[in-house]
């Protein structure tokens, strides 16, 4: 199932047609009431949690509802509220090999802990959704420091847990999603750079696992004015989707509703201010956010 949030964060079903994008809004199917916060909606933490129970109720009610189409709604990211947003660091052969070169040139230097596959968190805050912006902060600017773009995959947890065996990581989650996790390169905090706000774009919609099963055959794809910035299949990553929920899930419980980006492919590298960058992931979609 393909599940967007959109208009007064209502909960929409998107299907596919030849004139384009369609979405149901099936927001009444819901078991409780619809609270249109985007902050304390805890009917979204619900749906995660106990999706495969109320699925049924969704697909029938996007079987009988009017559809639109998706250029008549404004999408917002495809999640609400998280507890946390983590991230996974250097899960791809050729970014590590190319954060050498790009920490020379920024840092004058390479950390080697930076090298080495982990989880750190970036703040909830930091999300936006498909057509949002990303505004390069004032002091980064003023400092010099590159501010750079990273296409990932990103899972959506849904009834989470803790101590998570791999072979049943994928139980605990809810689906995926297309993220931007953009960076600031300087020797600060690694949390601290990736936390501005607007830092985390995500879209266009949630894709659940019964479609994209553990998200390891999904091709990548980043541009900008027509340039290829980004182009890999999730299938060079070093560490796979089950494995990096089960090792998430070791350090911290994972909460229904969770985000968890994936580890940047190689490419990676600098943004400008009035560029727009288009993003996509195959079978999920295509979102685009500006940089101002």
């Amino acid at each position: 199932m393909k599940l967007a949030l959109f208009d007064d964060y209502r909960l929409g079903v998107v299907r596919s047609s030849p004139d384009g994008d369609v979405i149901v809004d099936v927001t009444a199917a819901l078991p409780g009431p619809h609270d249109p916060d985007p902050v304390t909606a805890g009917w979204w933490r619900g749906l995660a949690r106990d999706f495969d129970e109320l699925s049924g109720a969704l697909r029938a009610a996007a079987e009988d509802g009017r559809a639109r189409p998706v250029s008549e709604v404004v999408l917002h990211a495809p999640v609400l509220g998280p507890s946390k947003v983590i991230a996974a660091a250097s899960n791809y052969g050729e970014h590590v090999a190319e954060m050498h070169v790009v920490q020379e040139r920024t840092l004058g230097r390479v950390e080697a802990w930076m090298m080495d596959f982990d989880v750190f968190l970036k703040a909830p805050s930091s999300i936006v959704g498909p057509g949002g912006r990303i505004v390069l902060p004032r002091d980064v600017v003023a400092a010099g420091h590159e501010v750079h773009h990273e296409s990932e995959l990103v899972v959506v947890i849904g009834r989470g847990g803790k101590d998570i065996p791999v072979e049943k990581a994928m139980d605990a989650v809810l689906g995926f999603t297309a993220g931007l996790d953009i960076t600031v390169r300087s020797a600060a905090d690694r949390s601290r750079r990736k936390s501005y706000d607007g830092f985390s774009p995500l879209g266009p919609y949630l894709v659940t696992t019964d479609e994209l099963g553990d998200g390891s055959d999904l091709d990548i794809r980043l541009t900008s004015g027509g340039t290829v910035r980004q182009s890999v299949n999730t299938r060079d990553m070093l560490t796979p989707v089950p494995a990096i929920v089960a090792y998430a899930s070791s350090v911290m419980t994972l909460l229904p509703g969770d985000v968890l980006f994936t580890g940047a492919p190689p490419g990676v590298g600098p943004i400008t201010a009035g560029e727009q960058l288009e993003m996509s992931i195959s079978g999920i979609g295509a979102m685009t956010v500006t940089v101002a």
